[in-house]
């Protein structure tokens, strides 16, 4: 990668994954020399809450941690678990001991299985909640149910703080139809730079103070590191990519997303 003298931010990463566990601190190291100033670390379980909230203690100011049920990982016991995550939310509010940036990562999937359909959308709305009584926004997964998803957020339309829609990878029409909620953005990652990926006809249509850096490692790694583990350092393809899709200078991508993502979730202008 070329050197860079701007910085940028990757919002979606699972930096406590067991991926990293040989060589987390090195994997930071890049990311930082890489220009990422911040990574975003979301939850997907309740064991997981315990790992973020640990990497992010081992990484002040550059690491930042969500809380949220994962669609994958509601099973039956899913009122216990986020019963259990409220108590972690709330206390980290009431003591100010943690600040969690965002409610996530939450939302429906739908892609392998409908065996938990009604439990993921019973959770679903109880993490929306959460996410309106705190004012925290919401780091949105959705695959495969799309429909049901803009179907609960619009009970909710005018009271939500707003969020992302993760790992993006759709079409105009579903594109324009999430961009309808006015406070959220999209989460841009490494398929943009995929050989075959539609997305940056799409992104013509989409302005750049609506997307987000993202490269949800230790998946879908960006060209020219396709196949391998992926990152935050790889999140400076994903800008290049971005910045050749709307034929602007990376620095202007980098100034932009940074100054969504302090709107987002951290109430900048």
């Amino acid at each position: 990668m070329t050197a860079i003298n701007y910085h940028f931010i990757d919002t979606h990463a699972h930096l406590d994954g067991e991926e990293f566990d040989e060589d987390r601190d090195l994997v930071v190291a890049r990311a930082r020399e890489a220009g990422v100033d911040k990574v975003f670390v979301p939850a997907i379980n309740l064991l997981s809450v315990q790992t973020v909230l640990d990497t992010c203690a081992r990484y002040p100011e550059f690491a930042h941690p969500m809380i949220g049920l994962h669609p994958e990982d509601v099973k039956d016991d899913w009122r216990e678990v986020l019963a259990q995550m409220k108590q972690i939310l709330d206390a980290s509010i009431e003591k100010k001991t943690v600040r969690f940036i965002a409610v996530g990562e939450v939302g429906l999937d739908y892609y392998w299985s409908r065996e938990f359909e009604n439990q993921q959308l019973e959770a679903f709305e109880e993490q929306v909640q959460w996410s309106i009584e705190t004012r925290l926004p919401l780091m949105i997964h959705c695959r495969k149910a799309q429909n049901e998803m803009v179907r609960l957020l619009k009970k909710y339309e005018r009271e939500l703080p707003g969020g992302v829609f993760h790992c993006f990878t759709g079409n105009e029409k579903e594109a324009a139809e999430l961009l309808q909620f006015p406070r959220f953005v999209l989460g841009i990652g490494g398929v943009l730079t995929f050989k075959k990926s539609h997305l940056p006809e799409v992104l013509a249509e989409v302005p750049i103070h609506r997307i987000v850096l993202e490269t949800d490692s230790p998946y879908m790694a960006p060209v020219p590191m396709r196949g391998k583990r992926n990152e935050p350092a790889f999140v400076q393809h994903v800008l290049e990519r971005l910045a050749a899709c709307y034929q602007v200078e990376p620095m202007e991508i980098a100034a932009q997303t940074n100054a969504t993502v302090s709107r987002v979730f951290f109430g900048g202008a």
